[in-house]
């Protein structure tokens, strides 16, 4: 069996102002920082053989805060990253609705119809994602993995693999960041154990106890 565990990257400068990121980046917050330790205490006692992650800055550093002072190899793949949005990037979100309402409503709500300029559509970056934790988990046959990546690059993948719709992409759940999705694959197919899950976060902790 191989075992899979991804997780978005922490809270960026960029995601509390609504600016858009893709292949472009900003500094983890402190709570962004915070959420990685999270992860890392949830996760310390789990064997982990190694972890992927997306070479920007805002997931590698995440990934570093998880794999903590544990002797685990951690390796870059460029196909990890998010989404490239192109002209949006570094853009908020008043700015790309006054380049295009509609694509911008696409983006978020109909992800079939979204066009790119000068960056990638979905439906290429679901393919890249699918095609780059495929040749992971082939690679990693057997082991324990963690991969750390972006929204619509995690979303991209599960979606891939369930055979869904592309518009489905943006519905629930919410690939919060440093949330856990559980996955087991072995001959028969695949498992997926946890999904978003965020039983580690603080205020979802002090929300259940509530």
């Amino acid at each position: 069996m191989t075992k899979l565990y991804i997780t978005r990257h922490g809270e960026t400068e960029w995601n509390t102002k609504g600016i858009m990121q893709g292949f472009g980046n900003s500094p983890l917050t402190e709570l962004g920082r915070e959420q990685g330790k999270w992860l890392r205490d949830r996760m310390k006692d789990l064997h982990i053989d190694v972890i992927y992650s997306s070479p920007s800055g805002r997931a590698y550093e995440t990934a570093e805060i998880i794999k903590g002072d544990r002797d685990i190899e951690l390796l870059a793949d460029d196909g990890l990253r998010e989404i490239n949005m192109g002209q949006w990037e570094g853009l908020c979100q008043d700015e790309i609705k006054e380049l295009s309402e509609e694509n911008h409503f696409n983006f978020w709500n109909l992800p079939s119809k979204y066009i790119s300029v000068d960056g990638e559509n979905y439906y290429e970056s679901r393919e890249r994602s699918y095609n780059t934790i495929t040749k992971i988990l082939e690679k990693e046959k057997g082991k324990t993995i963690l991969i750390v990546t972006h929204t619509v690059t995690l979303k991209g993948f599960l979606n891939m693999l369930q055979n869904q719709e592309i518009d489905s992409i943006v519905k629930p759940p919410f690939i919060k960041q440093t949330s856990l999705t559980e996955i087991d694959f072995n001959e028969d197919g695949y498992k997926i154990l946890n999904l978003a899950c965020m039983e580690h976060h603080e205020y979802s902790r002090k929300e259940f106890n509530e």
